[in-house]
Protein backbone atom coordinates (compact mmCIF):
# COMPACT_ATOMS: atom_id res chain seq x y z
CA UNK A 1 0.00 0.00 0.00
CA UNK A 2 2.83 2.37 0.83
CA UNK A 3 4.53 1.55 -2.47
CA UNK A 4 1.29 2.16 -4.37
CA UNK A 5 0.90 5.51 -2.62
CA UNK A 6 4.48 6.50 -3.45
CA UNK A 7 4.24 5.35 -7.06
CA UNK A 8 1.15 7.52 -7.56
CA UNK A 9 2.60 10.76 -6.13
CA UNK A 10 3.03 12.30 -9.61
CA UNK A 11 -0.60 13.39 -9.66
CA UNK A 12 -0.85 16.98 -10.94
CA UNK A 13 -4.35 16.66 -12.35
CA UNK A 14 -7.64 16.75 -10.50
CA UNK A 15 -8.69 13.30 -9.26
CA UNK A 16 -12.03 11.75 -10.14
CA UNK A 17 -14.68 12.25 -7.47
CA UNK A 18 -16.31 9.00 -8.61
CA UNK A 19 -13.00 7.19 -8.25
CA UNK A 20 -10.87 5.65 -10.98
CA UNK A 21 -12.28 2.77 -12.98
CA UNK A 22 -9.70 0.51 -11.30
CA UNK A 23 -10.74 1.59 -7.79
CA UNK A 24 -14.41 1.06 -8.52
CA UNK A 25 -13.59 -2.37 -9.95
CA UNK A 26 -11.62 -3.20 -6.79
CA UNK A 27 -14.58 -2.16 -4.63
CA UNK A 28 -16.95 -4.36 -6.64
CA UNK A 29 -14.52 -7.30 -6.47
CA UNK A 30 -14.15 -6.85 -2.70
CA UNK A 31 -17.92 -6.79 -2.14
CA UNK A 32 -18.32 -10.02 -4.10
CA UNK A 33 -15.37 -11.79 -2.48
CA UNK A 34 -15.65 -10.63 1.13
CA UNK A 35 -19.30 -9.65 1.58
CA UNK A 36 -21.15 -11.97 -0.78
CA UNK A 37 -22.65 -8.95 -2.58
CA UNK A 38 -22.78 -9.43 -6.34
CA UNK A 39 -24.02 -7.52 -9.37
CA UNK A 40 -22.96 -4.06 -8.14
CA UNK A 41 -22.77 -1.60 -11.01
CA UNK A 42 -19.68 0.66 -11.21
CA UNK A 43 -22.02 3.64 -10.78
CA UNK A 44 -23.35 2.14 -7.53
CA UNK A 45 -20.04 2.46 -5.65
CA UNK A 46 -18.22 5.60 -4.56
CA UNK A 47 -15.00 6.29 -2.61
CA UNK A 48 -15.25 8.70 0.33
CA UNK A 49 -12.66 10.60 2.33
CA UNK A 50 -12.95 8.27 5.30
CA UNK A 51 -16.31 7.07 6.56
CA UNK A 52 -16.77 9.78 9.19
CA UNK A 53 -17.29 12.55 6.66
CA UNK A 54 -19.83 10.43 4.79
CA UNK A 55 -21.69 9.69 8.02
CA UNK A 56 -21.64 13.36 8.99
CA UNK A 57 -22.79 14.69 5.62
CA UNK A 58 -25.11 11.94 4.33
CA UNK A 59 -28.35 13.59 5.54
CA UNK A 60 -27.26 16.81 3.80
CA UNK A 61 -26.18 14.97 0.66
CA UNK A 62 -29.60 13.29 0.52
CA UNK A 63 -31.39 16.64 0.83
CA UNK A 64 -32.75 16.27 4.36
CA UNK A 65 -33.48 19.40 6.35
CA UNK A 66 -35.65 20.97 9.07
CA UNK A 67 -38.63 18.81 9.96
CA UNK A 68 -36.99 15.60 8.75
CA UNK A 69 -36.07 12.77 11.14
CA UNK A 70 -32.98 10.58 11.13
CA UNK A 71 -33.24 7.29 13.02
CA UNK A 72 -30.15 6.25 15.00
CA UNK A 73 -29.34 3.37 17.39
CA UNK A 74 -29.89 3.88 21.13
CA UNK A 75 -26.17 3.35 21.73
CA UNK A 76 -24.41 4.98 18.83
CA UNK A 77 -21.37 6.63 17.32
CA UNK A 78 -22.09 10.35 18.00
CA UNK A 79 -21.60 11.41 14.36
CA UNK A 80 -24.97 9.93 13.36
CA UNK A 81 -26.63 12.59 15.53
CA UNK A 82 -24.19 15.31 14.43
CA UNK A 83 -24.95 14.55 10.78
CA UNK A 84 -28.65 15.10 11.38
CA UNK A 85 -27.91 18.39 13.15
CA UNK A 86 -25.66 19.61 10.33
CA UNK A 87 -28.55 19.12 7.91
CA UNK A 88 -30.97 20.90 10.24
CA UNK A 89 -32.82 17.61 10.74
CA UNK A 90 -33.56 15.88 14.04
CA UNK A 91 -32.22 12.54 15.23
CA UNK A 92 -34.54 10.07 16.96
CA UNK A 93 -33.62 6.81 18.67
CA UNK A 94 -34.86 3.88 16.60
CA UNK A 95 -33.48 0.86 18.39
CA UNK A 96 -36.27 -1.30 16.97
CA UNK A 97 -38.98 -0.83 14.39
CA UNK A 98 -41.63 -0.70 17.12
CA UNK A 99 -39.77 1.91 19.17
CA UNK A 100 -40.86 4.63 16.74
CA UNK A 101 -44.50 4.06 17.70
CA UNK A 102 -47.42 4.65 15.31
CA UNK A 103 -46.01 6.08 12.09
CA UNK A 104 -47.29 9.23 10.44
CA UNK A 105 -45.75 11.53 7.87
CA UNK A 106 -44.33 13.56 10.75
CA UNK A 107 -42.91 10.60 12.70
CA UNK A 108 -41.43 8.47 9.92
CA UNK A 109 -37.67 9.01 9.51
CA UNK A 110 -36.36 9.84 6.06
CA UNK A 111 -33.09 8.09 6.87
CA UNK A 112 -32.41 5.17 9.21
CA UNK A 113 -28.88 4.36 10.38
CA UNK A 114 -27.84 0.82 11.24
CA UNK A 115 -24.42 -0.02 12.68
CA UNK A 116 -23.38 -3.65 12.56
CA UNK A 117 -20.99 -4.57 14.08
CA UNK A 118 -21.81 -1.73 16.42
CA UNK A 119 -19.54 0.94 17.84
CA UNK A 120 -19.28 0.97 20.85
CA UNK A 121 -21.03 -2.27 21.80
CA UNK A 122 -19.87 -4.77 19.16
CA UNK A 123 -23.40 -6.03 18.52
CA UNK A 124 -24.04 -7.82 15.22
CA UNK A 125 -27.41 -7.71 13.45
CA UNK A 126 -28.36 -11.00 11.84
CA UNK A 127 -29.78 -11.65 8.40
CA UNK A 128 -33.36 -12.04 9.63
CA UNK A 129 -33.23 -8.75 11.55
CA UNK A 130 -31.76 -6.90 8.58
CA UNK A 131 -34.34 -8.40 6.22
CA UNK A 132 -37.19 -7.15 8.41
CA UNK A 133 -35.67 -3.66 8.46
CA UNK A 134 -35.38 -3.63 4.67
CA UNK A 135 -38.97 -4.78 4.19
CA UNK A 136 -40.22 -2.15 6.65
CA UNK A 137 -38.14 0.62 5.08
CA UNK A 138 -39.37 -0.16 1.59
CA UNK A 139 -42.97 -0.06 2.75
CA UNK A 140 -42.45 3.36 4.32
CA UNK A 141 -40.05 4.85 1.73
CA UNK A 142 -37.17 5.14 4.22
CA UNK A 143 -33.53 5.15 3.13
CA UNK A 144 -31.46 2.69 5.19
CA UNK A 145 -27.74 3.34 5.62
CA UNK A 146 -25.70 0.57 7.22
CA UNK A 147 -22.34 1.43 8.77
CA UNK A 148 -20.39 -1.83 8.42
CA UNK A 149 -16.87 -0.58 9.14
CA UNK A 150 -16.03 -3.36 11.63
CA UNK A 151 -17.41 -6.20 9.50
CA UNK A 152 -14.07 -7.99 9.07
CA UNK A 153 -13.53 -8.11 12.85
CA UNK A 154 -16.16 -10.65 13.87
CA UNK A 155 -14.99 -12.87 16.74
CA UNK A 156 -17.79 -15.46 16.64
CA UNK A 157 -16.94 -19.08 15.76
CA UNK A 158 -19.57 -19.08 13.00
CA UNK A 159 -18.13 -15.96 11.35
CA UNK A 160 -16.88 -17.82 8.25
CA UNK A 161 -20.37 -18.60 7.02
CA UNK A 162 -22.27 -17.92 3.83
CA UNK A 163 -21.12 -14.31 3.69
CA UNK A 164 -17.57 -15.34 2.75
CA UNK A 165 -14.34 -14.45 4.54
CA UNK A 166 -14.79 -13.18 8.08
CA UNK A 167 -17.57 -10.76 7.35
CA UNK A 168 -20.82 -10.25 9.23
CA UNK A 169 -24.00 -9.90 7.13
CA UNK A 170 -24.13 -6.90 4.83
CA UNK A 171 -27.28 -4.91 4.21
CA UNK A 172 -26.64 -5.44 0.49
CA UNK A 173 -26.37 -9.22 0.65
CA UNK A 174 -29.08 -10.99 -1.42
CA UNK A 175 -30.18 -12.97 1.65
CA UNK A 176 -31.11 -9.61 3.19
CA UNK A 177 -32.46 -7.50 0.36
CA UNK A 178 -33.10 -9.87 -2.51
CA UNK A 179 -31.69 -8.98 -5.89
CA UNK A 180 -32.19 -5.21 -5.62
CA UNK A 181 -30.56 -2.45 -3.60
CA UNK A 182 -33.15 0.30 -3.93
CA UNK A 183 -33.27 2.50 -0.84
CA UNK A 184 -30.15 0.91 0.65
CA UNK A 185 -26.61 2.16 1.26
CA UNK A 186 -23.67 0.36 2.88
CA UNK A 187 -20.73 2.29 4.29
CA UNK A 188 -17.30 0.73 4.77
CA UNK A 189 -13.86 1.92 5.82
CA UNK A 190 -10.31 0.61 5.50
CA UNK A 191 -9.32 2.30 8.77
CA UNK A 192 -9.97 -0.86 10.78
CA UNK A 193 -9.32 -3.77 8.44
CA UNK A 194 -6.17 -2.24 6.94
CA UNK A 195 -4.96 0.12 9.70
CA UNK A 196 -5.39 3.00 7.22
CA UNK A 197 -7.12 5.62 9.37
CA UNK A 198 -4.47 8.14 8.30
CA UNK A 199 -5.20 7.57 4.60
CA UNK A 200 -8.90 8.52 4.90
CA UNK A 201 -10.04 5.69 2.64
CA UNK A 202 -13.64 4.51 2.70
CA UNK A 203 -16.62 3.89 0.45
CA UNK A 204 -20.38 3.88 0.08
CA UNK A 205 -22.33 1.50 -2.17
CA UNK A 206 -25.86 0.38 -2.90
CA UNK A 207 -28.79 2.11 -4.59
CA UNK A 208 -27.40 3.42 -7.88
CA UNK A 209 -29.81 6.36 -7.98
CA UNK A 210 -28.90 7.44 -4.46
CA UNK A 211 -25.17 7.03 -5.10
CA UNK A 212 -25.49 9.15 -8.26
CA UNK A 213 -27.23 11.90 -6.29
CA UNK A 214 -24.53 11.78 -3.62
CA UNK A 215 -21.81 11.91 -6.29
CA UNK A 216 -23.33 14.95 -7.97
CA UNK A 217 -23.30 16.97 -4.75
CA UNK A 218 -19.81 15.76 -3.83
CA UNK A 219 -18.46 16.95 -7.18
CA UNK A 220 -19.61 20.49 -6.48
CA UNK A 221 -18.59 20.35 -2.81
CA UNK A 222 -15.05 19.23 -3.61
CA UNK A 223 -15.30 15.99 -1.62
CA UNK A 224 -12.62 14.22 -3.66
CA UNK A 225 -10.26 11.44 -2.54
CA UNK A 226 -6.67 12.25 -3.62
CA UNK A 227 -5.40 10.17 -6.55
CA UNK A 228 -2.53 8.50 -4.62
CA UNK A 229 -4.95 7.35 -1.92
CA UNK A 230 -7.26 5.94 -4.58
CA UNK A 231 -4.37 3.87 -5.91
CA UNK A 232 -3.41 2.58 -2.46
CA UNK A 233 -7.04 1.82 -1.60
CA UNK A 234 -7.42 -0.38 -4.69
CA UNK A 235 -4.32 -2.33 -3.67
CA UNK A 236 -5.62 -2.77 -0.11
CA UNK A 237 -9.03 -4.00 -1.25
CA UNK A 238 -7.44 -6.72 -3.37
CA UNK A 239 -5.22 -8.11 -0.61
CA UNK A 240 -6.80 -10.30 2.07
CA UNK A 241 -3.58 -11.41 3.78
CA UNK A 242 -2.97 -8.15 5.61
CA UNK A 243 -6.58 -8.11 6.83
CA UNK A 244 -6.06 -11.53 8.41
CA UNK A 245 -2.86 -10.24 10.04
CA UNK A 246 -4.83 -7.33 11.51
CA UNK A 247 -7.48 -9.74 12.79
CA UNK A 248 -4.87 -11.89 14.49
CA UNK A 249 -3.25 -8.89 16.18
CA UNK A 250 -6.54 -7.60 17.59
CA UNK A 251 -7.73 -11.11 18.39
CA UNK A 252 -4.71 -11.83 20.60
CA UNK A 253 -5.24 -8.58 22.48
CA UNK A 254 -8.90 -9.44 22.99
CA UNK A 255 -8.03 -12.91 24.34
CA UNK A 256 -5.79 -11.26 26.94
CA UNK A 257 -8.01 -8.33 27.88
CA UNK A 258 -11.43 -9.98 28.09
CA UNK A 259 -10.71 -12.28 31.08
CA UNK A 260 -8.80 -9.50 32.86
CA UNK A 261 -11.76 -7.15 32.53
CA UNK A 262 -14.18 -9.81 33.77
CA UNK A 263 -11.90 -10.73 36.69
CA UNK A 264 -11.93 -7.05 37.67
CA UNK A 265 -15.68 -7.33 38.15
CA UNK A 266 -17.00 -5.93 34.88
CA UNK A 267 -19.64 -7.73 32.83
CA UNK A 268 -18.93 -7.60 29.11
CA UNK A 269 -22.07 -7.40 26.95
CA UNK A 270 -22.39 -8.01 23.21
CA UNK A 271 -18.82 -7.31 22.02
CA UNK A 272 -18.88 -10.24 19.60
CA UNK A 273 -17.24 -8.13 16.92
CA UNK A 274 -15.28 -4.92 16.50
CA UNK A 275 -12.43 -3.32 18.43
CA UNK A 276 -14.07 -2.74 21.81
CA UNK A 277 -15.33 -4.40 24.96
CA UNK A 278 -18.65 -2.93 26.11
CA UNK A 279 -18.58 -3.43 29.86
CA UNK A 280 -20.62 -2.55 32.93
CA UNK A 281 -20.50 -2.85 36.69
CA UNK A 282 -24.12 -1.73 37.00
CA UNK A 283 -23.11 1.72 38.19
CA UNK A 284 -22.79 5.21 36.73
CA UNK A 285 -20.19 4.98 33.97
CA UNK A 286 -18.15 7.83 35.42
CA UNK A 287 -17.59 5.85 38.63
CA UNK A 288 -16.21 2.98 36.55
CA UNK A 289 -14.07 5.40 34.53
CA UNK A 290 -12.63 6.91 37.72
CA UNK A 291 -11.92 3.55 39.29
CA UNK A 292 -10.08 2.33 36.20
CA UNK A 293 -8.21 5.63 35.84
CA UNK A 294 -6.80 5.19 39.34
CA UNK A 295 -5.19 2.02 38.01
CA UNK A 296 -3.83 3.78 34.94
CA UNK A 297 -6.40 2.26 32.59
CA UNK A 298 -8.23 4.80 30.40
CA UNK A 299 -11.63 3.94 28.96
CA UNK A 300 -14.45 5.87 27.30
CA UNK A 301 -17.61 6.58 29.34
CA UNK A 302 -20.65 4.97 27.78
CA UNK A 303 -22.64 8.21 28.12
CA UNK A 304 -20.65 9.54 25.16
CA UNK A 305 -22.72 7.17 23.03
CA UNK A 306 -26.20 8.04 24.28
CA UNK A 307 -28.31 7.79 27.40
CA UNK A 308 -28.60 4.04 27.04
CA UNK A 309 -24.85 3.77 27.60
CA UNK A 310 -24.79 5.64 30.91
CA UNK A 311 -23.87 2.52 32.93
CA UNK A 312 -21.25 1.14 30.54
CA UNK A 313 -17.70 1.90 29.47
CA UNK A 314 -15.98 1.22 26.16
CA UNK A 315 -12.58 -0.46 26.39
CA UNK A 316 -10.51 -0.40 23.20
CA UNK A 317 -8.23 -3.08 21.75
CA UNK A 318 -6.29 -0.46 19.80
CA UNK A 319 -3.46 0.19 22.29
CA UNK A 320 -0.12 -1.48 21.63
CA UNK A 321 0.54 -5.06 22.74
CA UNK A 322 2.74 -3.74 25.55
CA UNK A 323 0.00 -1.37 26.80
CA UNK A 324 -2.62 -4.11 26.65
CA UNK A 325 -0.36 -6.38 28.72
CA UNK A 326 0.21 -3.55 31.21
CA UNK A 327 -3.54 -2.95 31.50
CA UNK A 328 -4.14 -6.64 32.21
CA UNK A 329 -1.52 -6.56 34.94
CA UNK A 330 -3.00 -3.43 36.52
CA UNK A 331 -6.50 -4.90 36.48
CA UNK A 332 -5.26 -7.92 38.40
CA UNK A 333 -3.74 -5.92 41.29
Amino acid sequence: MQRALADATDAPGYPLTAGTADLRAAIIEWFARRRGVTDLHPDAVLPTIGSKELVAWLPTLLGLGPGDLVGIPAVAYPTYDIGARLAGATSVVAQSLTSLGPLTTATTPKLLWLNSPGNPNGQVLGVEHLRKVVEWARRHDVVVASDECYAELDWRPERAGSQGGWATPSLLHPDVCGERHDGLLAVYSLSKQSNLAGYRAALVAGDQTLVSRILEVRKHAGMIMPSPVQRAMAVALRDDAHVQAQRETYGLRRVQLLPAVEAFGLRVEHSVAGLYLWATRDEDCWSTVADLAERGVLVAPGSFYGRAGARHVRIALTATDERIAAACERLST
